[in-house]
């Protein structure tokens, strides 16, 4: 995970601070396009009225799911030299590129945090749950990463695929619309949308003091241990071919 994150920003001037600049870069660009130019509103029941705290504690969430899995995508490759020359366990490989990733997670977390106390003068102690949900999101992100860096081995088309795919799924993500926008014979696309919830609970958590909804919370573990083991499996199933094929 050291040799991950490191390797990410060697040689770079400004380094790890890198890992703050892209998300914060984004966040400027949506609220000027969103807020500013198409004056978008927040929706009715929204937890706050301050819009870029609205996005920037959906976007931290996505970000850590969406970069575990493109970067998991091709991990395998990368470290080829891992897998044909020496016994190692690859399945590794992609949760080291979740712990990686969840270093900026919480370089960003802190930057909201503080955020959240000097904009908006407070502060949810409910934000001391959030550790759940980055365990979720690594359910979910290492087990997808460990179908696609298996499939990316065999079918090199499979990161383009992730990149397409990773992008639609942002757009069905509650990050800038709700399900009430879309129509309601699409909405089964958020509700059957495990990052909705994870994304939802990121802005309540963080700006407001609503406890979980229990049920949501036991459906997301069940889904996200389901997709964690099957991936496991299909990841083990495959690996017997990668020394080969690398």
């Amino acid at each position: 995970m050291r040799r991950d994150f490191e390797s990410r920003f060697v040689g770079s001037v400004a380094g790890w601070l890198w890992g703050l600049i892209h998300p914060l870069v984004l966040l400027v660009s949506w609220t000027f396009v969103f807020q500013i130019c198409l004056k978008a509103p927040l929706p009715a029941n929204a937890v706050t009225t301050n819009y870029t705290m609205f996005l920037i504690c959906a976007q931290l969430p996505w970000l850590l799911f969406q970069e575990t899995v493109l970067r998991s995508s091709t991990c395998l490759q990368d470290h080829a030299n891992l897998i044909t020359k020496t016994v190692f366990p690859s399945e590794l490989i992609p949760i080291s590129v979740f712990l990686s990733a969840l270093v900026s997670h919480f370089m960003a977390l802190s930057v909201v945090i503080a955020s959240c106390i000097l904009w908006l003068g407070q502060v949810s102690a409910m934000a001391l749950l959030l550790p759940i949900y980055m365990f979720l999101i690594g359910l979910l992100g290492i087990g997808l990463g460990w179908v696609v860096s298996s499939l990316q081995v065999y079918l090199r088309d499979t990161a383009q695929v992730v990149n397409v795919f990773l992008t639609l799924w942002f757009w069905v993500t509650p990050i800038f619309i709700t399900e009430e926008l879309v129509p309601e014979n699409l909405r089964f696309l958020m509700r059957y949308n495990p990052m909705s919830y994870i994304v939802n609970a990121y802005r309540d958590r963080l700006l407001s003091y609503r406890p979980p909804n229990l049920e949501e919370l036991a459906a997301l573990m069940s889904f996200g241990l389901a997709l964690f083991v099957l991936g496991g499996l299909f990841f083990r199933h495959l690996k017997r071919g990668f020394a080969d094929v690398l």
